[in-house]
C-alpha cells in the first residue's frame, strides 16, 4: 500500500474513534470519483463506462457490472473503516447517476462521515422530520418527556410561565398561535395584555397570555429612553424573546439565517403559555424597583413558574445578608404561593463565589456546553491548515483565492487613522484589489467592546466583491469569549494567536513589496472550510467557562453558606433560539430573527420549561417538589461515562478542562425523564425556608421580621438540617448530624441508603434501608466527622437505591476545621 493511502485508512481509522451512538437518520452522502454515465477511464483494471448523450446505457455490459461492483466495495469499505459493524445500515449504493450512498447512521457519525477524505457531501434526508434548537433532543424531551404528556402538541399544556425580563417580539413564529390548536382560556390566569402604542393591537395572542411592562424606577432615575427601551412589552434588545423561546417557544421552527436552516427551534414545554413582563431595558439593565414589581404583578395574576435571566451584579451591600433583600424576600413570598423560580447563577465564572442567585427557595441554575460545537479551518497555500471558528460556507471547492490583507488595499493612506484593519467600512478600501480575492482583517479592541462585528466585517467583505473574508485575533485579553457567528459568505475567526501568526509569516512571505512597502502582487492564496454543520462531541455536558460558581456566600463579607448552590446544570452554551430585530444587544445578530448566544441566562429557562412539563404531570407538587425532582434525579457524567469536567483557566490564561464539582455543578446535569418520576422527593414550605434563616448565624432576627413579617420560633437547630436535597457544612468541627427527610411519590418502595465522601471526612447515615409506602414520609440522618484538616472542601454523595428502580442522589460538600 502506497503511504499516502496508508496515511487515508489511518486518518479514516481514527476519525471512526469518535463515534458516538444518537439518534439515527437517513444521510445521502456524495464520494469522489465518477459515477457509470461520466467514467471515462483511469482506474486500474476498469474500462470508461461513459456513454454519449441521447445514448442508452448497457447496464448489463461487464465493463458496467464490474465498474459498479467497484464503486459498491469503495463504499462499503469506506463505512467499514469508520464505523463498526451494526453501528450503521447502508440502505443503497448510488452508481449510476451519482457516485454514493444513503446510509442509516446517527448525526455523530455523520459528522465523521462529513470530514473522512474523498467525501463531497453528507445531506439528511429531507422527508426525515427532525426538531432542535438542539438542546431539547440533547436532554431527550421527544422521545422520553413530551409523549407523557400528550405528546409535543399538548407538552406544557395550560402551564403558564411568566418571564421578568426584556420583553418579547410578539410576531415571530415561535410565538406564534396560528401554528397549533385553538389553546383554550386559562382561567386561573388574571393578568392583563398592553395594548401597543404604535399599531394598536394588544400583544397577546393566545399563546401569550398576558404582557405587561414595568419602568417607573427607570423612568424616575432618567435611564428610559422611550426611543429604543419602548413603553409597551415590546422587546428593545432580543434577550427576553431569547429566553422567553428556550422555555416555552412553539416547536419545529426552522432557524434560518443567510439562506441557511440550522435546524428547527423548540422550548423545552412548547404548548406552555408565555406571560410577560418587562423590567429589564437595552442599555441599563433595570431596576430592582421595577423587577419586584413584575415579579409581584406576575404572581398575582396566577403564573405557575417564574424564569429570571436577572440578579443582582454583586451581593446587595444595603443589607447584611445575601437571602434578605426586597428581591429575595419576594421571591420567598412567590415560592409561598406556590409559584417555582428559576434563577441563571450569574456569568461571573469561573472563579469561586460568583454566583449572584444565593437562596433556599430559588433554584440557581449554572450553564453548560451541549455536545454541539461549530468548527471551521483555513487552508493556506503552503498547506498549512488553520482552525478557527465561522458559521459560514465554504469557498469552492477545490479552488484557492488570492489572499488580500485590508491594510494593503486602502484607498488612501490618510484613511488608517478609522483603524481599516477591523474591516468595518467598506467605502476606505479599494474595491478593485478585493474583489474575488479572500479579505484578511485584524481583531481589534472594537470587537471586545461591541464597537465593531463580524456582521459587519460580512457586510463590508460582500459590499465589496470579495469571495470571503479571514477576521484573525493577533492577542487576546484574558476570558474573551469567542462565539461562531453566522454569515452569509464564506468566512472563518481565527482565535489561536499562534495561528494567525502562521497565517501573517505565510502572507508576508508570500507578498513581494517594493522599498517603500507597497505591494508589488498578491501572491497568498488559501481557502475556506464549510463550518455550517455542527459537530457532535461526547464530552458533553461540559461547565461553562462563564459559569459562576460556589461556595454560596451569606453576607457582603463573603462567608461561607451552610448551602449549597448552584442547584442545577443545564444547557447554556451557543443555544439558538427567538431574537428581536429590534434587538441590539448583539451586534452580530442586529435586525435577525433569531440569534445563538451564551449566558446562564440561556439555562434558567431550560430548567422553567423542564419545571412546566414537572407541574403538568404533577399539578399538586410545591415548588420544592419540583425543585428536588429536577436535583435528585440530575447526572454528574458526561455521555462518554466520564466525571463532568468543568472549564477553567490555567496559569497561562487559555482555557482548560478539570474535573467538575457540586461549586460547578450543583446537583448535576438536569435529566428531564428521571425527574418527571424521580421516587422520592425532600419537599420544603415556608416554615422550612425561615427555619433556615432565623438558624443561619449572622443574621439578625429583626431583619427577618422586617422581610418577612414573621417571628423566628423554628427548632431546625442548625441552617444545615434545612430539608434540600444536598448537604453543605462549611464549618465542621468534629462530628456533626444533619436530618433530612423523604417523601415517598410513587409506589411502596424499599430503599438501600450508602454514601461516599473524601476520605479526610468520615460520613455514616441511619438508617442503611428503608420502606416507605405511597405519600409516606421517613426521617434520615447523615453523620460527618474530621478525620483531617485539609483547608479546602471535600465531596461526596448519599444514594438511596429503591427495589423498583429509582435511584436518589444528593452531593455533600463539608470542609474540616480544628474549631
Amino acid at each position: 500500500m502506497k503511504a499516502v493511502e496508508l496515511g487515508w485508512v489511518l486518518l479514516v481509522v481514527l476519525l471512526g474513534l469518535l463515534v458516538v451512538g444518537g439518534k439515527a437518520d437517513v444521510y445521502i452522502v456524495t464520494v469522489e470519483g465518477e459515477p457509470i454515465i461520466s467514467y471515462k477511464g483511469g482506474e486500474n483494471g476498469f474500462e470508461a463506462t461513459a456513454v454519449e448523450s441521447d445514448e442508452k446505457l448497457d447496464t448489463t455490459s461487464e465493463l458496467v457490472t464490474s465498474y459498479a461492483s467497484h464503486l459498491e466495495k469503495k463504499h462499503d469499505m469506506l463505512l467499514g473503516m469508520l464505523f463498526e459493524h451494526g453501528s450503521y445500515k447502508k440502505l443503497y449504493s448510488y452508481k449510476h447517476l451519482i457516485n454514493g450512498f444513503s446510509v442509516h447512521l446517527s448525526p455523530e457519525q455523520a459528522e465523521t462521515l462529513r470530514r473522512a477524505p474523498g467525501v463531497k457531501s453528507v445531506e439528511r434526508d429531507w422527508k426525515v422530520r427532525r426538531l432542535t434548537t438542539h438542546t431539547p433532543q440533547f436532554l431527550g424531551l421527544p422521545t422520553g418527556v413530551w409523549p407523557t404528556g400528550g405528546g409535543c402538541d399538548r407538552a406544557g399544556e395550560d402551564i403558564v410561565i411568566g418571564f421578568v425580563d426584556s420583553g418579547i417580539y410578539p410576531h415571530h413564529p415561535s410565538f406564534a398561535s396560528h401554528l397549533s390548536d385553538p389553546y383554550r382560556p386559562v382561567p386561573k390566569y388574571r393578568g392583563k395584555c398592553e395594548i401597543d402604542p404604535d399599531t394598536k393591537i394588544d400583544f397577546c395572542n393566545g399563546k401569550i397570555i398576558g404582557a405587561q411592562h414595568f419602568a417607573e424606577a427607570a423612568k424616575a432615575a432618567g435611564a428610559f429612553n422611550p426611543a429604543i427601551d419602548f413603553a409597551s412589552p415590546m422587546d428593545g434588545d432580543g434577550h427576553g424573546s431569547h429566553t422567553a423561546a428556550i422555555a416555552a417557544g412553539n416547536n419545529g421552527i426552522p432557524v434560518r439565517m443567510n439562506g441557511h436552516e440550522f435546524g428547527k427551534a423548540s422550548g423545552m414545554a412548547p404548548r406552555a403559555r408565555i406571560a410577560v413582563y418587562k423590567a429589564l431595558y437595552r442599555l441599563f439593565g433595570g431596576f430592582v424597583a421595577d423587577v419586584v414589581a413584575a415579579i409581584d404583578q406576575a404572581v398575582h395574576d396566577g403564573v405557575d413558574i417564574l424564569s429570571l435571566s436577572v440578579g443582582p451584579n454583586s451581593p446587595p451591600t444595603t443589607t447584611r445578608t445575601t437571602f434578605l433583600n426586597p428581591f429575595d424576600a419576594t421571591l420567598l413570598a412567590a415560592v409561598k404561593a406556590g409559584v417555582f423560580v428559576a434563577q441563571a447563577a450569574g456569568n461571573g465564572g469561573p472563579f469561586p463565589k460568583t454566583l449572584v442567585s444565593y437562596s433556599p427557595w430559588i433554584t440557581s441554575v449554572a450553564a453548560a456546553i451541549d455536545d454541539r460545537r461549530y468548527k471551521n479551518h483555513l487552508t493556506l497555500g503552503n498547506g498549512k491548515i488553520l482552525a478557527g471558528i465561522g458559521l459560514s460556507p465554504s469557498t469552492h471547492p477545490n479552488q484557492t483565492y488570492t489572499m488580500v490583507a485590508a491594510n494593503d488595499v486602502l484607498l488612501d493612506s490618510s484613511v488608517s487613522k478609522y483603524s481599516p484593519s477591523d474591516c468595518q467600512r467598506p467605502e476606505v478600501l479599494d474595491k478593485k484589489l478585493v474583489e474575488g480575492n479572500i479579505l484578511l482583517c485584524g481583531y481589534s479592541f472594537n470587537f471586545v467592546v461591541g464597537t465593531a462585528s463580524i456582521k459587519k466585517v460580512s457586510e463590508t467583505a460582500k459590499a465589496l466583491g470579495a469571495i470571503g473574508f479571514v477576521l484573525a485575533v493577533e492577542n487576546v485579553s484574558p476570558g474573551t469569549k469567542f462565539d461562531p457567528v453566522p454569515v452569509g459568505i464564506p468566512g472563518i475567526l481565527i482565535t489561536d494567536v499562534p495561528k494567525t501568526m502562521d497565517l501573517i509569516d505565510y502572507y508576508n512571505v508570500s507578498t513581494p513589496r517594493d522599498w517603500t512597502g507597497r505591494v508589488k502582487g498578491f501572491k497568498a492564496i488559501g481557502s475556506i472550510g464549510d463550518g455550517l454543520m455542527p459537530i457532535l462531541h461526547k464530552s458533553a455536558p461540559e461547565v461553562a467557562l462563564f459559569s459562576a460558581r460556589g461556595p454560596n456566600i451569606k453576607d457582603f463579607n463573603f462567608q461561607d453558606a451552610d448551602l449549597l448552590k448552584p442547584d442545577i446544570l443545564a444547557p447554556g452554551s451557543l443555544i439558538w433560539a427567538a431574537w428581536s430585530p429590534n434587538g441590539t444587544d448583539e451586534p452580530n445578530f442586529v435586525g435577525e430573527g433569531f440569534a445563538l448566544i451564551s449566558g446562564t441566562s440561556m439555562a434558567a429557562p431550560h430548567i422553567a420549561g423542564i419545571a412546566a412539563l414537572l407541574k403538568q404531570k404533577h399539578p399538586r407538587w410545591s415548588p420544592a417538589a419540583i425543585k428536588s425532582a429536577l436535583m435528585t434525579t440530575t447526572t454528574t457524567l458526561d455521555r462518554g461515562g466520564r466525571p463532568l469536567q468543568a472549564q477553567e483557566y490555567s496559569e497561562t490564561e487559555a482555557m482548560k478542562l478539570v474535573t467538575a464539582t457540586p461549586f460547578d455543578y450543583g446537583s448535576g446535569h438536569v435529566d428531564p425523564r428521571a425527574a418527571l418520576d424521580p421516587g422520592l422527593i425532600f419537599d420544603a414550605g415556608y416554615e422550612d425556608y425561615l427555619g433556615f434563616l432565623c438558624t443561619t448565624p449572622g443574621i439578625d432576627i429583626h431583619e427577618i421580621k422586617k422581610y418577612t413579617n414573621s417571628p423566628c420560633n423554628t427548632t431546625m437547630g442548625r441552617p444545615s438540617n434545612f430539608n434540600t436535597p444536598s448537604i453543605t457544612l462549611s464549618h465542621l468541627v468534629g462530628t456533626q448530624t444533619v436530618t433530612r427527610t423523604v417523601t415517598n411519590v410513587a409506589k411502596e418502595e424499599t430503599y438501600v441508603i450508602t454514601a461516599r465522601m473524601h476520605p479526610s471526612i468520615a460520613i455514616e447515615t441511619r438508617p442503611s434501608a428503608m420502606t416507605l409506602r405511597p405519600g409516606a414520609s421517613r426521617k434520615f440522618s447523615v453523620t460527618l466527622t474530621a478525620r483531617s484538616i485539609s483547608g479546602s472542601y471535600s465531596f461526596g454523595s448519599i444514594t438511596m437505591k429503591g427495589s423498583r428502580g429509582h435511584k436518589v442522589v444528593i452531593p455533600v460538600v463539608a470542609m474540616a476545621h480544628w474549631r
